[in-house]
């Protein structure tokens, strides 16, 4: 069985040895990043499974090579900082990041983030391989291109972007209660942030709006989100 491989960026190179030697142990294959300006080169090369990529490194930000390696992969980055404010969790996510992990951390919630992103997206818990199209009016949401369609119009679409929409549109016009989307998105809500659920939708709104789709996502409170499909697009 092929071991799960880990790409670590982290400038620290004490924590990123104490990382890299911890996930061996349970016996993934770990590589942590050599040079710096080279990032996108040496994750194409290692093909990983996760990245754990930290916010503060030489030259550009972590915000800056999540935004490029985005262009290149859509396995999961988590995002480890030691910087704690909301608006750094808001910004990872905008970026492409998958989740956000502060420092000091616990290993054990390090080990708990990284093993429910990879049954996300490898594991049992994976999507199989036979191509799911959610029809929602003139919008076809293709699931495992994370693509969402409008006429001629692609608009790609990163993870849980993609799993917010296909629970929305697969239920419209019905609520999706926040747990329920708080349960698909994340195996472990433990862990989660309550804000980290309105920052996603927050995101899928702004991609729809970027794209000039009319539809929304409307926020029923004290329920949880419905998908608005508006006449222009029925």
């Amino acid at each position: 069985m092929e071991k799960h491989r880990i790409f670590i960026v982290e400038d620290d190179l004490k924590i990123a040895e104490l990382l890299a030697d911890t996930l061996r142990k349970y016996q993934y294959d770990v590589a942590i990043v050599d040079d710096f300006d080279r990032i996108t080169e040496e994750v194409l090369d290692f093909e990983p499974h996760l990245i754990l990529l930290d916010i503060n490194l030489p030259s550009y930000d972590g915000y800056y090579w999540c935004r490029q390696l985005r262009q290149h992969t859509t396995c999961p980055i988590l995002f480890i900082s030691a910087r704690s404010g909301e608006m750094d969790q808001v910004f990872a996510l905008e970026n492409g990041g998958d989740d956000f992990i502060t420092k000091p951390f616990h290993y054990e919630i390090v080990l708990a983030k990284i093993r429910s992103h990879l049954r996300r997206s490898f594991g049992e818990y994976a999507s199989n391989q036979s191509e799911r199209i959610i029809k929602c009016g003139s919008l076809h949401l293709y699931v495992e291109r994370m693509e969402l369609h409008k006429e001629e119009t692609i608009i790609p679409l990163q993870k849980k972007e993609c799993s917010i929409l296909h629970l929305l549109m697969e239920d419209e016009p019905k609520v999706v209660s926040r747990e329920r989307l708080l349960e698909e998105l994340w195996d472990d809500q433990s862990f989660v942030d309550e804000n980290t659920l309105n920052v996603n939708v927050a995101r899928v709104r702004k991609k729809l709006s970027d794209y000039d789709i009319v539809s929304q996502i409307e926020t029923v409170r004290g329920a949880g989100y419905r998908f608005v499909l508006d006449e222009l697009e029925r």
